[in-house]
């Protein structure tokens, strides 16, 4: 399947579940994610959820970040540049939604590209090679290819693996992992 015709249908999959069904596939998630040795890093960025969009929850990663004493890096979208602005998420860190309803930092302390680690990106759907489907736009792929080589790339699904997405090009930037509720993909 095309990167359009995937995104119809993982968003009409992901709109008919509940809040609680999201819920819980989200905590399954991040159990899964402490499975992983990628907790040895100190900056970890992590996009906020959209809960009108029915994303995983990633409050319950938050609380890992904070509970193993990670720096957690999180965006704003540049709309100029069509890439993320990372910034240092703190207790006196200002949150408020954009335009496009993406919770996002007001200000705060600036991080380079370069200082993060690991990355965990929202998707729609995945495919065996590590290939992604996100909402279009190309900010993960720009932000993705100004980080370091060994930038840990973690995709988080909803849902299971697709075979193969047709339409991939030269821009999009592959996963390393992706985990979904039932398991951890490895590229």
């Amino acid at each position: 399947m095309t990167k359009k015709e995937l995104r119809k249908k993982y968003k009409t999959l992901r709109n008919n579940l509940s809040f609680k069904d999201i819920d819980e596939k989200s905590l399954a998630i991040a159990n899964k994610l402490l499975t992983m040795d990628i907790w040895d890093k100190s900056f970890y960025h992590l996009f906020l959820t959209i809960a009108e969009h029915k994303e995983i929850n990633t409050d319950y990663i938050l609380n890992i970040l904070a509970g193993k004493d990670k720096h957690t890096v999180v965006s704003k979208c540049n709309f100029k540049t069509i890439n993320l602005e990372n910034y240092l998420l703190t207790d006196s860190t200002t949150i408020k939604s954009n335009d496009w309803g993406i919770p996002e930092p007001i200000d705060g302390i600036p991080i380079e590209n370069s200082k993060i680690e690991v990355v965990f990106i929202p998707l729609l759907c995945f495919d065996k090679q590590g290939h992604r489907v996100g909402y279009g736009a190309g900010y993960y792929d720009n932000f993705l290819g100004d980080c370091n080589p060994e930038t840990i790339k973690i995709g988080v699904s909803l849902f299971e693996v697709e075979d193969n997405i047709e339409d991939v090009y030269k821009g999009d930037v592959p996963l390393n992992y992706c985990v979904t509720p039932q398991q951890v993909y490895r590229f």
